[in-house]
């Protein structure tokens, strides 16, 4: 996500310092132009703003506040914006640890995967100062189609958290129903075809009921990933007392799939639960049940 996001803004004309544990990645960008630095905090100390997209919570935490951390090269004027997919929790936290050396923080996750990513389609779902979000949503908008201010600091990774939950339900929705009409001896993909244009279609039914049908598990967006949102998901409405019964639900179809090492591929892959209950696997007409 954060290559071809950041891609985007060299694009664009903005100059970038850039930092990753990937020596290959840093490679890719000095080429195109990009300054590489060894720590967060060499990236801060030579810009305005640093953005960072990584996978969890305790990898935005260190690389905010660990040693070499972006809080170690504060200097006046500098922001902070987390395009991370984190707990909000840890948002707050970082923010205000950041804010007592004056440095302003928005959490920006973003919803759209890599296809959006790399054409810059992304939405982007903002928690923070409104003020500060007008002073770089020009930024934002080089990556995204939509910028919409949700609240204050950690907003945004609710909004990400409720996102992740929509989308893994009706994953597991589709899955089902396709699932349940080639039981039933109807062809899968003239369902689809039949309730796509209907209430029950939707953006995610249209990514992802094509992947199932050609079974091409190619992650777009990881389960190991999409386990660690609904993680997140799960403990933060413990701590809002918000039961969360069909979120679990969906965690559990996908840590079934992580034991039976399924974690990399495409979210897609849920249908893979229900075909193990069913004892079919999807195809079009005119393939063969495996």
């Amino acid at each position: 996500m954060g290559k071809p996001m950041a891609k985007n803004l060299l694009a664009a004309g903005h100059e970038l310092v850039v930092c990753d544990i990937s020596t290959t990645a840093v490679a890719e960008f000095t080429a195109l132009g990009a300054r590489a630095a060894a720590t967060a905090k060499e990236v801060a100390e030579q810009v305005g703003l640093v953005l960072t997209m990584l996978p969890n919570s305790s990898h935005v935490r260190q690389v905010a506040l660990g040693a070499g951390g972006i809080i170690e090269g504060a200097h006046p004027g500098l922001g902070y914006i987390d395009m991370s997919s984190i707990a909000p929790q840890v948002s707050r936290e970082v923010s205000e640890a950041l804010d007592a050396v004056g440095i302003p923080m928005l959490d920006a996750p973003v919803s759209g995967g890599e296809p959006k990513a790399i054409d810059g389609t992304l939405a982007f779902m903002v928690g923070g100062p409104q003020g500060l979000l007008d002073s770089y949503r020009e930024v934002l908008e080089v990556m995204g189609a939509s910028v919409v201010r949700v609240g204050e600091i950690g907003a945004g990774n609710i909004a990400k958290l409720a996102n992740q939950m929509v989308v893994g339900l009706n994953i597991a929705a589709v899955a089902e129903a396709l699932v349940f009409a080639q039981k039933a001896g109807v062809d899968p993909d003239a369902v689809y075809q039949a309730i796509r244009g209907g209430l029950a279609g939707s953006t995610v039914m249209d990514a992802k009921a094509p992947m199932m049908l050609d079974r091409t598990f190619a992650p777009g967006f990881r389960i190991a990933l999409h386990i660690k949102d609904l993680t997140n998901a799960v403990q933060a409405g413990h701590e809002a007392g918000a039961p969360v019964p069909l979120t679990a639900a969906v965690l559990e179809m996908m840590t079934v799939l992580r034991a039976d090492g399924r974690e990399i591929e495409d979210h897609s892959a849920l249908v893979r639960f229900h075909e193990k209950l069913a004892g079919i696997e999807l195809h079009r007409p005119g393939q063969a049940d495996a």
